[in-house]
């Protein structure tokens, strides 16, 4: 059985994960806070049942993913995106880009709980093998849940910029 030593390890090591999660579905710094804990919490009742059989990572995603949407539901919170990613400046950087940019946050916001998930794993570059074992699902089911997540960010975007 994995030690509590390993446990506190794996979790500094990969921390940056819960923060994402945490920022992806509460806005206040106290809420945000609150589902750290809980999911932290949830990390180290399950860790006992962690057989090592994908990356420590993936499987703190999967139970950081589904604390976040039961503490969300258990709370009756509305869940805000927030960005983590820090967009580096370039010179030829037009005008607009960051009001694209919040555009772009803005109508992730409008999209279902599970589908801001399958955002945030699919910006953090994992596959959709990756994604689908992170959330329970197949990959094709993440793939056909992606073209219909980009196709009504696309229909989002033409709304915003339809009367600028």
């Amino acid at each position: 059985m994995p030690g509590s030593n390993d446990f506190i390890t794996l979790i500094n090591q990969h921390q940056n994960i819960i923060h994402k999660v945490c920022n992806l579905y509460m806005s206040d710094v106290a809420e945000r806070e609150d589902l750290f804990q809980e999911i932290t919490l949830q990390a180290w009742n399950a860790y006992k049942s962690f057989r090592g059989e994908s990356k420590f990572s993936t499987w703190l995603y999967r139970v950081a993913l589904n604390t976040a949407i039961s503490f969300f539901r258990k709370e009756k919170r509305k869940p805000v995106f927030q960005s983590t990613v820090e967009f580096p400046e370039s010179p030829e950087i037009i005008d607009n880009t960051e009001e694209q940019i919040q555009a772009m946050y803005k109508a992730i916001g409008t999209l279902s709980k599970i589908d801001k998930a399958l955002v945030m794993l699919y910006l953090e570059d994992y596959s959709y093998d990756e994604i689908g074992n992170m959330l329970g699902i197949t990959a094709n089911n993440v793939a056909v849940k992606m073209n219909r997540i980009k196709s009504k960010l696309k229909e989002e975007g033409k709304k915003h910029y339809q009367f600028s």
